[in-house]
């Protein structure tokens, strides 16, 4: 897309940047992270003259394959619902959509924080431009189960316990009901059940759980970890399985906690262990006004200072990201536990164009590919955390975490890759300390998934399927094809399973278990947490 327009615009060689996104990171953010103006902007000019023609040349590619795919189903038309699958095969080899797989080989990724390397648990996906989302999902690491309980519909509304109006004692006790249950289940008792707890201590590094005139102690000793308080008459007690902490907070003045026998007030699960602050689906940036709302949060949250104030319930309320937590463990020493989630940043993908920065690469002005763009500027806001100068850490292994979406493929991936190399090299960083997740939402990027992979071995930490894409482009590439079943039917075809499948199988066989996230089930209904719970209990 052209423009020519350079009012309030910056030159910096072939780059006329827009006022508002120069200032930006002239005044906001060279200073801050240590990088020399003329050398941040001539390496920029660098990489979008090296990069840009690259870019279009795999949109040219992937426009080609298309008209090609369309022709082919336009002169083979299925009969009866079917193509010669067998001959479609070879043409798409033939035209290489369908790339030969080479040896087998395993990722070599090091420097992966253990969110996601070695800790299996939910991640959030949220619009970064809005700072208040933003803080809320990485503050979503440590969450009340008795809030969550409480305001969803996993307790249900019948026998008198609505969620309507004030507090709802019938349905309180539903909630303390089911969080004990869960605490029975997960943190066992080695006789009784917590419903029976009254009071905990540690005695001699062992959790004791008083239950009236006797005590019992966890069924699996190794699930306590820590407490806070004195040991006598501890305020938290610190359980783990399965690699994720609960908390078992205790208040005997709390309004929760002085009706419990146990004056347990509320139950505290570690949550969202990972966060995608979101740069492209969940938010629409379109000019440098709104991008630098977006790099501006990114900014804030890498180095601890990210703060908003919004009105709630009739009070101003501040919003600002949570400290580490601090225990003491059985034989009396500190642990720390992060207190936020592990950040990840999702960059825009290869087809976009954003008219904050016009390039001129000698055939006029043109709207810079926004990837490219958000591949230099995320990275640079970045810095501090990356040096360990972010007063709150989100990498305690130095290492960045930019998820691409929407790529077609090895060729792509290798241009991100390259990318990656090239930013590196600009702002003076270790080789492969930006990682890279590789969303798999593409039909050409499923069928050649392992050679995508290999692409990025030394730096990938994330494989992830996402249904809706994925069946859009599986529209997309086969429109000519024929009639499409209705969307509600297409769950149940058979690629969908074939490629969720086909995903976790390229994943464990290249390496990424104990290294990478394969990423699944994502749910986007908030209001049917039921629905979520009795699925995924049923998936796994």
């Amino acid at each position: 897309m052209s423009q020519s327009s350079n009012a309030n615009r910056i030159q910096k060689g072939i780059l006329a940047i827009d006022q508002q996104l120069y200032d930006f990171i002239e005044n906001e953010v060279l200073p801050k992270v240590g990088v020399d103006s003329d050398s941040y902007w001539s390496g920029f000019e660098k990489v979008i003259k090296e990069f840009t023609p690259r870019n279009k040349a795999l949109l040219a590619t992937r426009d080609k394959i298309q008209a090609q795919i369309d022709q082919w189903h336009l002169q083979h038309p299925a009969k009866d619902g079917n193509i010669d699958y067998l001959a479609y095969k070879a043409f798409l080899q033939e035209i290489g959509y369908l790339l030969p797989e080479g040896d087998d080989f395993k990722v070599s990724t090091e420097n992966v924080d253990d969110e996601i390397a070695h800790i299996a648990g939910p991640q959030l996906v949220v619009p970064v431009r809005n700072a208040r989302y933003a803080l809320n999902a990485t503050n979503a690491r440590w969450g009340s189960l008795y809030d969550a309980l409480y305001g969803t519909d996993v307790i249900s509304d019948e026998n008198g316990q609505e969620a309507k109006g004030g507090y709802n004692p019938t349905r309180g006790a539903a909630v303390v009901a089911y969080a004990k249950q869960f605490l029975d289940e997960n943190f066992a008792l080695a006789s009784g059940s917590y419903n029976d707890a009254t009071g905990f201590k540690v005695v001699d590094g062992k959790l004791k759980i008083v239950q009236g005139d006797s005590s019992t102690e966890l069924k699996d000793a190794e699930k306590f970890v820590g407490f806070v308080g004195d040991a006598e008459s501890p305020t938290g007690i610190l359980l783990k399985n399965n690699g994720l902490h609960a908390e078992i907070q205790i208040d005997a003045n709390h309004p929760v906690g002085k009706d419990d026998p146990a004056h347990i007030k509320d139950v505290l699960l570690e949550s969202a262990i990972t966060a995608i602050q979101d740069c492209e689906d969940s938010i629409a940036a379109v000019d440098a006004e709104e991008k630098v709302e977006v790099y501006r949060n990114w900014l804030g949250l890498m180095n601890g200072d990210l703060q908003e104030t919004f009105e709630k319930g009739g009070k101003t309320r501040t919003r600002q990201q949570n400290p580490d937590r601090e225990y003491t463990t059985p034989g009396g020493g500190k642990l720390i536990l992060p207190g936020r989630s592990l950040l990840l940043i999702r960059n825009v993908g290869h087809l976009m164009q954003n008219p904050a920065i016009l390039v001129d690469l000698g055939d006029g002005q043109e709207q810079i590919f926004e990837g490219l763009m958000d591949g230099l500027i995320t990275p640079l806001l970045t810095l501090n955390d990356l040096k360990g100068k972010n007063a709150l850490s989100n990498s305690r292994k130095g290492s960045m975490y930019i998820v691409k979406p929407k790529m077609h493929g090895p060729e792509e991936v290798k241009m991100a890759n390259d990318l990656f190399n090239a930013v590196e090299d600009l702002l003076g960083l270790e080789r492969n300390t930006i990682k890279i997740g590789i969303m798999d939402e593409e039909r050409r990027m499923t069928v050649n998934l392992k050679e995508a992979i290999r692409q990025a071995k030394e730096r990938v930490i994330f494989i992830n399927t996402g249904f809706l894409d994925r069946t859009g482009d599986e529209m997309h590439t086969s429109m000519n094809a024929g009639p499409f079943v209705p969307k509600g039917e297409m769950k149940s075809q058979a690629w969908q399973p074939a490629y969720e499948q086909w995903n976790v199988d390229i994943g464990l066989e290249t390496g990424l278990q104990g290294v990478a996230q394969i990423g699944k089930g994502m749910w986007a209904k908030p209001d049917e947490m039921k629905e979520m719970m009795d699925t995924k209990a049923a998936a796994s």
